[in-house]
């Protein structure tokens, strides 16, 4: 669903008149390969709330919560508790998301880092730079500036 918010760009799509017309009548319009994204959104935007919201937990390699977490466990939770089901590795939730570029990223994408071909580390993107993930041994869920240039990007849809 397209909300008033994107009413210039529809102005094309929709014509001039249906653009106007949602925007004094307070409708939307779907717009082809737009119903993916609209439902993505607010289930990216639940699990990086419930991924905030677990910030002060430890890590625990292979912790997968409601207490403690290792990286890929704290994703998996976060998106389980929003209403969608990740495989457990870091490696397997990359291959099960929607691959997308750094310039397509949004809040609640999940951020993989990799050596080559090799995903060792995922967090979800808060924006501005940032992620919250679990680290390392002796660490806690926290939120992070991304420290490399060595990501992937996914969208869990």
């Amino acid at each position: 669903m397209i909300t008033l918010n994107r009413v210039p760009s529809l102005l094309t799509r929709a014509g001039t008149a249906s653009a106007l017309t949602l925007a004094v009548a307070g409708g939307s319009v779907m717009v082809p390969g737009a119903s993916a994204e609209a439902a993505a959104a607010p289930l990216a935007t639940k699990a990086l709330q419930i991924a905030a919201s677990k910030a002060g937990s430890p890590y625990v390699w292979g912790g997968s919560g409601p207490r403690s977490f290792d990286c890929s466990g704290l994703t998996a939770y976060s998106f389980k508790r929003a209403g969608k089901t990740l495989p457990r590795t870091a490696a397997q939730q990359y291959n099960k998301t929607r691959h997308i570029s750094a310039a397509h990223r949004q809040r609640g994408d999940l951020v993989f880092f990799h050596s080559g071909g090799y995903v060792y580390h995922v967090g979800i993107y808060a924006g501005k730079g940032k992620i919250w993930h679990s680290p390392r041994t002796g660490q806690v869920v926290k939120l992070e500036r991304i420290w490399s240039d060595s990501v992937w990007y996914g969208r869990v849809g």
